[in-house]
């Protein structure tokens, strides 16, 4: 029976700019950086650091069987910025201000919506994250959001 989330792949334009995103701005831990077989693909995953059970794989599109129409039109994708995903803190505003001295990019500063409080970031490949903070109580879908 399934367990929970392990790995995720969320797809990067090149594994060491990333690497460095990814540790040095926003904090996560290296978890996996090795090479497959000789000349193989790079296996580069990170995770928060109180979350040991998850991981981001971060992969460069290419490889592992997709064909090479397929890796340019994923590499176009996450340039564009087309792709994303969600990073929840429980202190959106510190937060916020850290990673901006950081260096991150973001694209909205922390603003109130039905769910919490909402930054939304860049990636070094253009990848987009929602960076939220659980309004106290969680989420009602009823209540929020009409369901």
């Amino acid at each position: 029976m399934i367990k929970g989330l392990a790995i995720s792949t969320l797809w990067v334009l090149d594994q060491d700019r990333a690497k460095e995103f990814y540790t040095e701005k926003l904090g996560l831990e290296v978890r996996t950086d090795m090479t497959l077989g000789e000349g193989g693909m790079r296996f580069l995953t990170v995770g928060a650091k109180g979350q040991p059970e998850v991981m981001l794989a971060l992969m460069v599109p290419g490889g592992a069987g997709m064909d090479a129409d397929s890796a340019e039109a994923l590499r176009k994708l996450v340039a564009k910025g087309v792709l994303g995903a969600a990073l929840h803190t429980d202190d959106i505003h510190g937060d916020y201000e850290k990673l901006k001295a950081r260096g991150v990019e973001f694209l909205q500063e922390p603003q109130e919506r039905p769910y919490g409080t909402e930054a939304i970031f860049r990636d070094d490949s253009g990848n987009w994250f929602s960076f939220t903070q659980e309004r106290e109580g969680g989420l009602d879908l009823d209540k929020d959001w009409g369901c």
